[in-house]
């Protein structure tokens, strides 16, 4: 079933800092891109293995000093965007109760690693995991994925769609080859990630807050990935659906071997009764399970490869009771930071909700435009090889 375009949530939100304790507040946009109002909320809270580990995270040189943070201020208002949309729009900083940031001129105390790259406190969580031996066809971790993300519906929601379809691939290609350069030990894999279930700000007639995009859009941009031989990813944005009336619909696509499936726990406000782009939603890990369930029965009635499953992470309240995600043989876990914000606060966010609580492999997302608004670099490959565990699916949006 095809829905009316209504106003549609997409993207996206910094996150909380342990070190710098700042909540960074990014709401994605309601709306073919309409104008929105970003409202900052609180977050608070959160596997089983088998054989064969994963191979051991090198040793990281000696620690340059830490970087130099700004002061935490006040944010100001999200300016949305002239159609409409809260996409990238963000409230500001938010501090953390009790902590505060270095005051301006003043260093902070010297730290050996830098947040995220310190190997013995990966190893004190659980780093390497241990998981399942990898079975034929199976994408992690023998490559490196990197994707380009969003919706060819709306420029605001990232790089997939900002750019002309020969232009965006164009670009995704010089990633790619960026990759190859910084870790020529692992081939790289480019894929597109497309979101063909996007939170609304509004109802709509099924009373939901989500569309869903219609079948010849999914495989037109289908299309495109394997242009470039290319993996593809379906994205969802449940709103007020249950993941387990949404999914089973993309059975179609997913039963491709090239496809693969990306969850959003941002966008689903089934729990809070919210309305998507003014609270930040929710999944337990039940429901993560039911989704790599369905994907592993999926895999096994096609007899396919493995299916790649991201999911989305850049606050503790996202993902709950994470230590009960099921780590399956025929499914490979990506949790992803997906956060934006200066580069010290993205490494404080991958450390405290990814690396502090395993699941199989991770991920990390790159902003082109919300990472360096306020003067910041985007992060590069370098940086981002850096950390331990090393992201082994990077998007950029």
């Amino acid at each position: 079933m095809t829905y009316p375009i209504f106003p549609r949530c997409n993207r996206k939100f910094a996150f909380l800092s342990a070190i710098a304790a700042v909540l960074f507040l990014a709401l994605a946009g309601c709306g073919y891109d309409k104008p929105g109002e970003a409202q900052a909320t609180t977050a608070a809270q959160d596997k089983p293995a088998a054989p064969a580990a994963a191979p051991a995270a090198p040793a990281a040189p000696a620690a340059p000093a830490a970087e130099p943070r700004p002061p935490i201020t006040a944010g100001d208002a999200a300016p949305g965007n002239a159609d409409g949309s809260c996409n990238e729009a963000a409230t500001g900083e938010l501090p953390k109760e009790g902590a505060t940031a270095p005051a301006p001129g003043k260093k902070g105390p010297k730290v050996k690693y830098l947040a995220g790259e310190d190997p013995e406190y990966a190893k004190k969580h659980g780093w390497p995991v241990k998981y399942p031996p990898p079975l034929p066809g199976s994408i992690l971790p023998y490559k490196r994925i990197v994707a380009y993300y969003g919706n060819p519906k709306s420029k605001k929601m990232g790089a997939l769609g900002e750019y002309p379809k020969d232009e965006m691939l164009r670009r995704l290609k010089g990633e790619v080859a960026k990759w190859e350069k910084a870790d020529p030990s692992l081939p790289v894999q480019p894929a597109l990630h497309l979101v063909a279930v996007v939170a609304q700000g509004e109802p709509g007639k099924a009373g939901k807050y989500r569309m869903i995009h219609p079948d010849e859009l999914v495989n037109e941009v289908h299309g495109w990935a394997k242009e470039i031989k290319g993996i593809f990813f379906v994205d969802i944005q449940t709103g007020h659906s249950d993941i387990r009336e949404i999914l089973p619909r993309f059975e179609w696509i997913l039963k491709n071997p090239d496809v693969h499936l990306g969850m959003d726990p941002e966008f689903n406000l089934i729990k809070s009764g919210k309305i998507p782009c003014k609270k930040i939603g929710t999944y337990d890990a039940a429901d993560i399970n039911y989704a790599s369930g369905f994907l592993q029965q999926i895999v096994k009635k096609y007899n396919l490869p493995p299916k790649v499953f991201v999911v989305h992470r850049f606050t503790r309240n996202m993902v709950t009771n994470a230590k009960n995600i099921v780590v399956r043989p025929e499914v490979q876990m990506v949790m992803h930071m997906d956060g934006w914000g200066p580069p010290w606060l993205k490494r404080d966010s991958y450390r405290d909700y990814i690396v502090k609580e395993p699941v199989q492999f991770t991920g990390f997302k790159l902003f082109y435009h919300n990472d360096t608004k306020k003067g910041d670099p985007l992060m590069t490959p370098q940086d981002l090889l850096a950390l331990i565990p090393k992201p082994i699916y990077v998007q950029y949006q």
